[in-house]
């Protein structure tokens, strides 16, 4: 698109010739404001609501269909919406520098004009390879209700497609991988704040899908990180990326674009308009360009808020926290068990899985520690997984169903900064206490579970280092309270006998059921002679002290924890897969005969590394 005065659009050279050079319709039939916004987009919402209270008297946003992405903010915001308008052109009113805005319906004299309307992307293909599927969609949220839907986007329109997918009854995740959240329109980011304080979104921030697949008709997303499964779904839909919208189809008059008063909202490129700005801030350039007397406040950065509003804090927690913390038990003052009960939804998982716990930067710090750019990142929110722990026994002493309860529990340990990481959510953690709100993940994810035991007399051996133990909790209960009668162990590396948080409640497993057995590790007592997993299996103390013979055709053997203990293979640039130099359990077990269980080539070891 060529640049200054002479810039045109292809649709401007079809204008009827009887067509007024200036403006369709008299003067005295415009309705004036101060700025038109074309299109209910989430960023042009964001500039209605920012610019209004900056200090415009009067804002139209002008809406093709017969609703905006969030309604909710209309009410809200007392925004004047003109729906079922379709611009036909936009032009310079004389010599008045304003500028006409025409649309099927009416017509508007502003000062400016924002088009915010979200167009097709010509020949758009998502990054990954996509199957033809009339349940795969591009661009639009699929007319569907009660199906389960995966958006797949890190923008604005990610956002979108998720809200109207789950105002039409659908249960939605989205894989965001690579959002960055200050690029967020404040409408989007708050609407997906609150789909997920509202648990009504799954939202996968690092993951995104390599491939979509179809399996049996429906579609299938296959992941590339090991803690996101494959997930079937009903409906697939992908956001388009960010670009700068092409001018109106009617098109924008050459002497309006060489006023400097038509603003496009999207990313620039070398084609774009020069008046395209990225984001909702473009709101600001429109009120230096074209209202010099309205004087903008430089926005507070989120510590100096915090510092004028200490009433900030309660309103964030209340804007993003969607759970309680209903047990806080320190097994030391660095270890931890909790349990969280959300405010809506279920708590449904299989043991192995994980969910999310977070809490805002704007939380006290247990050291005095300071975060990596604090000043931009004060009013967000921290997200961590945690693998789902077990009590393992009820209030009445008996195995504990987990389906049955309304709350989740973990086995956390304190992370302490180092020169090189400054840890953000365990320190903040570590001073809650029962009744304090946190963060909960809307849902549970994970593919590390018992799904492969299918046989209840083979051999099950759970090796954990750390509370990386976690997990193999909620697994023994589940595999014993079912009846599972074959030899199951779980065995624990840790520093000292205080890192033990549930060796009481073992202990009572092992004294109930004569197939299980708890191999406590400490590796930094004075009268514990120092054994780490790896020695289990190179001294064959399964079979020696409990009589346990490891076959890979009927054992199957779960390790999560410290990715050295692990040791998984990778792929070198030979093509060929090296064990790394400190040997896990993994090479052992190969060694005698078992196999990796990948996501298309089950096998008997299976893996969760926890960090």
């Amino acid at each position: 698109m060529p640049d200054g005065p002479d810039q045109t659009t292809a649709s401007e050279t079809a204008r009827p010739e009887n067509a007024r050079p200036e403006t369709a319709r008299p003067e005295n039939e415009l309705h004036a404001y101060d700025l038109v916004i074309v299109g209910g987009s989430a960023g042009g919402l964001s500039v209605a609501v920012s610019s209004l209270r900056s200090g415009l008297a009067s804002i139209r946003v002008v809406e093709p269909g017969n609703a905006v992405v969030f309604p909710e903010l209309v009410g809200d915001n007392q925004l004047d919406v003109g729906y079922g308008e379709t611009v036909e052109s936009i032009d310079v009113i004389g010599s008045s520098g304003d500028l006409a805005v025409n649309t099927n319906r009416l017509s508007y004299r502003t000062k400016a004009v924002l088009v915010a309307e979200r167009h097709p992307v010509d020949g758009w293909r998502p990054p990954m390879p996509v199957p033809d599927s009339d349940r795969i969609h591009l661009g639009v949220a699929p007319e569907v209700g009660d199906q389960d839907v995966l958006v797949v986007g890190y923008t604005d329109h990610a956002i979108e497609l998720t809200a109207t997918a789950i105002e039409r009854g659908n249960r939605v995740v989205l894989a965001a991988g690579g959002m960055d959240p200050t690029k967020l329109s404040p409408a989007g980011d708050n609407m997906l704040r609150r789909l997920e304080r509202e648990r009504k979104v799954t939202v996968l921030y690092r993951s995104v899908p390599d491939q979509i697949g179809v399996v049996d008709g429906f579609p299938m997303a296959f992941f590339d990180d090991r803690r996101t499964p494959d997930l079937q779904f009903d409906q697939v839909t992908f956001a388009t990326p960010r670009v700068t919208p092409v001018p109106l189809g009617a098109g924008v008059s050459k002497a309006a674009m060489a006023t400097g008063k038509v603003f496009f909202l999207g990313e620039p490129t070398a084609e774009s308009p020069p008046t395209s700005a990225p984001g909702w801030r473009i709101g600001t350039a429109i009120a230096e360009a074209c209202f010099p007397d309205l004087e903008l406040d430089e926005p507070a950065s989120p510590v100096a808020k915090r510092l004028r509003h200490q009433g900030a804090i309660e309103e964030l927690r209340d804007e993003h926290y969607n759970a309680v913390i209903t047990h806080f038990e320190p097994t030391h003052s660095d270890l931890w068990v909790l349990r969280v009960k959300p405010d809506h939804g279920d708590t449904s998982y299989l043991p192995g899985q994980y969910a999310s716990l977070g809490l805002g930067f704007w939380e006290d710090r247990l050291d005095d520690a300071v975060d990596p750019t604090l000043d931009n990142r004060w009013d967000k929110l921290i997200r961590r997984s945690y693998s789902i722990s077990s009590r393992m026994f009820d209030d009445h002493g008996y195995l504990t169903d987990e389906g049955g309860l309304d709350e989740l529990e973990f086995y956390i340990v304190l992370v302490k900064p180092t020169p090189e990481n400054v840890p953000a959510l365990t320190p903040r953690l570590a001073l809650k206490r029962p009744g304090d709100r946190i963060y909960l993940g809307p849902k549970v994810a994970g593919r590390y579970t018992l799904a492969s035991v299918q046989d209840p007399h083979c051999a099950v051996i759970l090796l954990s280092t750390g509370t990386g133990e976690a997990p193999h909790n909620a697994m023994a209960v589940e595999l014993l309270r079912k009846g599972h009668v074959g030899p199951l162990v779980s065995a624990v590396s840790v520093r000292q006998w205080q890192d033990l948080g549930y060796l009481d409640k073992h202990r009572q497993l092992e004294e109930r059921y004569p197939n299980y057995h708890y191999l406590p590790l400490p590796t930094r007592e004075p009268d514990v002679p120092k054994r780490y997993i790896q020695d289990l299996i190179r001294d064959d103390v399964f079979g020696k002290d409990l009589g346990i013979t490891l076959d890979p055709a009927s054992t199957h053997i779960f390790l999560c924890g410290n990715p050295a203990m692990i040791g998984l293979p990778e792929q070198g640039d030979d093509g060929v897969e090296h064990f790394p130099a400190t040997t896990g359990v993994v090479e052992l077990l190969t060694a005698q005969g078992f196999t990796l269980d990948r996501r298309r080539s089950p096998g008997s070891i299976h893996y969760e590394e926890y960090w």
